[in-house]
């Protein structure tokens, strides 16, 4: 691999579509690798070029509501790879609901993977880093905007910032960096399923409409847009920050 990334060795949760495949599919990362789910996620990415194909959603399955296979999931990856470099956490799921319909199942199953999943995603790659180490975990332009109803999908994503900024002095003793990433909008499946349930039930417009009103770019991001961000907080040039996170939204206001 060519560029400032060459030579590391990272691992993608939730790589198998959305932003997850794009990070997997743009940054230059060595030896990536997919979690795959059912249904449209476990199917194979095969608009990688071959040289990127050697790991795909078949090679490690992993569901990451479920501790023991977020540690099989990065054992198995630190073995491959000789080590771990990167992690860039991106599995998640999506959840709309008014406060009386949100049952303890709803929210231990969003906590679960959007939440507990990322950190302890954090805590099994941590044993296989070094000085120099990069973490990115991903919450939501949710968590800093008031959406209706989306209180429980926002609030798991909220507290991905919180463990980012305060895992940060911990891990910087060892040399390593953690940092969240905030997406607004963007042209995903996962987007295309929850578009219309963004727009508040009293305005009278439609999902696009209000991007164009309510985004200083008129228009929803590309995965690969996001997908840059990404890449820029794994690399050298990121060195520097840590604990924060990066609100990659297009200006929403």
């Amino acid at each position: 691999m060519s560029g400032k990334l060459a030579g590391r060795k990272a691992l993608v949760t939730g790589g198998a579509r959305g932003i997850g495949a794009a990070v997997a599919r743009s940054s230059p990362l060595t030896g990536p690798t997919w979690r795959s789910t059912t249904g449209a996620a476990a199917t194979r990415p095969k608009h990688l070029p071959p040289d990127r194909r050697r790991w795909s959603p078949g090679d490690i399955k992993a569901d990451v509501s479920d501790p023991d296979q977020i540690q099989r999931l990065t054992d198995q990856a630190a073995d491959a790879l000789g080590g771990l470099d990167i992690l860039a956490s991106n599995a998640g799921i999506e959840h709309f609901g008014k406060l009386k319909a949100v049952t303890p199942a709803d929210f231990d199953r969003v906590f679960a993977i959007n939440t507990r999943g990322q950190f302890l995603a954090v805590q099994n790659a941590v044993r296989h880093m070094s000085e120099g180490g990069r973490i990115v975990l991903t919450s939501s332009a949710s968590a800093h905007e008031a959406v209706f109803p989306h209180a429980l999908y926002a609030s798991s994503k909220a507290a991905v910032e919180c463990i980012a900024l305060n895992l940060s002095p911990e891990l910087g003793r060892r040399g390593i960096n953690i940092n969240a990433i905030a997406p607004g909008g963007t042209v995903t499946d996962m987007s295309d399923h929850a578009a219309s349930q963004y727009v508040h039930p009293d305005i009278d417009a439609d999902f696009h409409t209000v991007i164009r009103t309510a985004s200083s770019l008129g228009r929803m991001g590309r995965p690969a847009e996001i997908a840059a961000v990404v890449s820029f907080l794994v690399s050298d040039d990121a060195s520097f920050i840590t604990g924060r996170t990066v609100q990659a939204d297009g200006g929403w206001f």
